[in-house]
């Protein structure tokens, strides 16, 4: 064969050759190991969709923080937030915070002496701590007031004392029985009927109000006080203008 046959024989199989294919895809599944088959592949949302799926097993969330764990961290969080804000306006930053606390636990404190201990209840409105629902008469109200105050326990003797001291009142009819007067109430009615006296009994229903309702401690005075009162009342009588009509003379 001749040089000009044999690069026409060479030419004419560069040009009639296949050409080489490009190597398979690599995917998953036995079509893509065989590479006879196409691509497997998944569409987007089925695929996010299988994913939040897995996320929800509860072998994820095994050591999530509760409920009262993830409050407790919002609020921190959010009581910093607001204590830096503070810091950085407040003359002085976290000293001057400190500080403006500091004043205002004593200024709570100091009212908290002040007024005592609040009371959480009230009476009812048909009733009254003059009336402590048993029928015993002054005299009985006195042995009371000095069982109590002989054990020190002032309060109840100084309440034991105005009790016994209305009832005595109700008792020389000067005051006409009554459920559910106030000590107010009480005084005011024998005041009109002792005007000398009337000072010394609004003096003496302010301290069973404060006793009784704004839980001031009383003392060993303030039952001395209502004692000589009660002994006072007992001598006291009324103008022949103010005495109850019916009364004895």
């Amino acid at each position: 064969m001749t040089g000009g046959a044999i690069s026409t024989a060479a030419h004419a199989a560069r040009t009639t050759a296949p050409a080489p294919h490009a190597a398979p895809p690599v995917t998953d599944g036995p079509a893509g190991a065989r590479g006879d088959g196409p691509p497997v592949t998944v569409p987007r949302v089925p695929a996010r969709e299988a994913a939040e799926r897995e996320l929800t097993d509860p072998r994820y969330h095994e050591h999530d923080p509760g409920l009262l764990q993830r409050a407790l961290d919002w609020l921190w969080e959010h009581l910093s937030a607001l204590l830096s804000s503070a810091a950085d306006a407040a003359p002085g930053g976290w000293a001057g915070i400190t500080a403006l606390l500091a004043v205002v636990l004593l200024l709570l404190l100091a009212l908290r002496l002040r007024l005592g201990r609040l009371r959480t209840t009230r009476p009812a409105p048909n009733s009254s701590p003059l009336d402590d629902g048993r029928p015993r008469t002054a005299e009985g109200h006195r042995t009371a007031a000095e069982t109590h105050a002989a054990s020190g326990h002032w309060d109840e003797a100084v309440r034991e004392r105005m009790r016994a001291l209305v009832r005595a009142l109700e008792e020389r009819a000067l005051l006409d029985p009554r459920p559910g007067r106030t000590a107010d109430e009480a005084a005011a009615d024998a005041g009109t009927r002792l005007p000398a006296q009337a000072e010394a009994l609004r003096a003496a229903a302010r301290t069973f109000d404060e006793v009784t309702y704004g839980a001031h401690p009383a003392g060993p005075a303030d039952y001395a006080r209502l004692r000589e009162l009660d002994t006072t009342l007992g001598r006291t009588r009324p103008t022949p203008a103010d005495e109850p009509r019916g009364a004895a003379r």
